[in-house]
């Protein structure tokens, strides 16, 4: 397709999180990487990329540029403070009729269902394609955790399948997600769209040498947002079972946002239920530098999580040139070439984990293989086309040629 004369101007509405904040700190997670990279890559693009998001703090700014063409807009609306997630559904009135004033935007596209149900309505209003991410989706209190998060406040799960049937275009971060969008929601397969999420693989790259002395263990990896959902716990008994001659430390970076006080000490005492909480060591949110640092540094990055639309820490710890041992659910099984750039494991057996561990751990031809078919596979999974796909769903809905 050639360029259209004009670049688009695009929304990214983005209510209870801000892709301004550091990944891993409260509430921000892997949508965040996926909304801010994906709007700088438009951005390069040509096109005018606004991010929208709640104001939770009175030092925040009206807007502040994250970068050439890309605008960060906070919206009054609830307190100027962090509030547990749960209670942005009694601010999306309010955000909508902030978010009324700005624009105008050639298209608007919701991250999660609270930022839907702001802007399905001023989109229709306003005559403007709404296109809907989820990034994960609520499963009923009654079924397995593994189905799907758990409702924080009572319209999700009505609001997730609305903004399924009602929104112009769903982009899914994998086909479970695509597939759950259907089945779950509702929602038509015709208006499903799969854009894989991206890398940076600059920032996320393998270490000069992954060398590991027969006297140093090493560390492992788990990273994200500090809650049950992630399955910290299956991480911690699983290396309670590991050989202790092999036993690396595990280091865990994140931090709990308000749903979840108390979920560290809940962890720290399992650790020492276990006999391991020397190996055990919280390092609170990283930086994105920092982030990458540490997974390069690692043996292996463990993902236990009963629930991922993607998983993108098993994506980076790939650029990263690092083996994944990650749970057999939902994306994990497409972040993860399962024997070919990490192990996925279809069980929460600690034993079954530990066995995993113990075979990279022990195995360094396996673990070298697995680090260099992982960085082979990451470095074909960039933002720029991450964001060229994108643009090609928003092209389709204004039936006009982008520049993607």
């Amino acid at each position: 397709m050639s360029p259209v004369s004009d670049p688009l101007r695009i929304a990214l509405v983005s209510l209870h999180t801000s892709p301004g904040a550091e990944p891993g700190s409260g509430d921000a997670g892997g949508m965040n990487v996926v909304v801010r990279h994906q709007a700088e890559a438009m951005a390069a693009l040509g096109h005018q990329v606004e991010i929208l998001t709640r104001r939770s703090s009175k030092d925040m700014p009206a807007a502040r540029r994250l970068g050439a063409g890309v605008t960060l807009r906070y919206l009054d609306a609830g307190p100027l403070k962090s509030v547990p997630k749960g209670d942005h559904e009694g601010f999306i009135d309010e955000f909508r009729e902030r978010a009324r004033a700005l624009g105008p935007y050639d298209i608007i596209h919701s991250h999660h269902w609270f930022s839907g149900m702001a802007m399905l309505p001023l989109a229709r209003e306003l005559g403007v394609p709404h296109v809907q991410s989820f990034h994960s989706i609520a499963a009923d209190a009654a079924t397995p955790l593994s189905d799907g998060e758990r409702p924080e406040s009572t319209g999700r799960m009505a609001g997730e399948a609305l903004l399924a049937r009602e929104s112009d275009a769903i982009v899914a971060v994998s086909a479970a997600e695509a597939e759950t969008v259907v089945e779950r929601l509702g929602g038509s397969p015709e208006r499903v769209s799969i854009v894989l999420p991206g890398v940076d693989g600059h920032l996320f790259h393998p270490a000069p040498e992954r060398a590991h002395p027969s006297t140093d263990r090493g560390y492992a990896v788990v990273a994200g947002r500090l809650q049950p959902l992630k399955g910290l716990d299956l991480a911690i008994e699983a290396l309670a079972a590991v050989p202790e001659h092999l036993r690396p430390e595990l280091v865990i970076a994140g931090d709990t946002s308000a749903d979840f006080d108390g979920y560290i000490d809940e962890l720290g005492s399992l650790a020492e239920k276990h006999g391991i909480a020397d190996l055990v060591r919280f390092v609170g949110p990283r930086s994105r530098v920092d982030l990458a640092a540490l997974l390069r540094g690692a043996r292996v990055v463990l993902v236990p999580s009963h629930s991922e639309t993607f998983g993108l820490v098993a994506l980076e710890a790939a650029a990263s040139g690092v083996p994944v041992v990650a749970q057999g659910t939902g994306g994990l099984r497409e972040a993860v070439l399962s024997g070919d750039t990490g192990l996925v494991i279809e069980s929460r057996d600690p034993l079954v984990w530990a066995a995993a561990l113990t075979e990279v751990l022990s195995n360094p031809d396996l673990a070298r293989r697995l680090s260099v078919a992982a960085r082979a596979r990451a470095e074909l999974l960039d933002w720029p086309r991450s964001a060229g796909a994108l643009i090609s769903v928003y092209g389709s809905l204004l039936q006009v040629p982008v520049c993607a």
